[in-house]
């Protein structure tokens, strides 16, 4: 389960700073859209690559697990209520779709590595 558990923590962590790293120009378009202000998308950008630094360096001390999955997932859940309000399609839902899932996986047995 632990093997599970570090498989979904980096996929979280590559995810994220993929996207916020070699994607931005969709990150741009996407914040445009939802109508939030470069301050917002700064901070959750540098919110999000901080929480997917947390989540490697989880790997070896596990009592950051816990705290930075939950956030992360605290930021899917928004990133799903913005592309519900804009009536985003599917397609653009489903990628924080599945990162929320695997949140919510690592939360639910994080507590296990403690």
């Amino acid at each position: 389960m632990n093997n599970f558990i570090t498989i979904a923590q980096i996929v979280v962590a590559a995810s994220v700073a993929f996207v916020w790293i070699f994607r931005t120009h969709n990150v741009v378009k996407e914040f445009d859209q939802f109508g939030l202000s470069i301050l917002v998308r700064s901070f959750v950008g540098f919110s999000k690559t901080v929480l997917a630094t947390l989540l490697v360096v989880g790997i070896w001390f596990p009592s950051l697990i816990l705290f930075s999955a939950l956030f992360m997932g605290f930021f899917m859940v928004a990133a799903q209520y913005f592309h519900f309000k804009a009536n985003n399609p599917m397609k653009q839902r489903l990628p924080s779709l599945i990162l929320l899932v695997l949140c919510a996986f690592i939360v639910l047995n994080a507590a296990n590595l403690l």
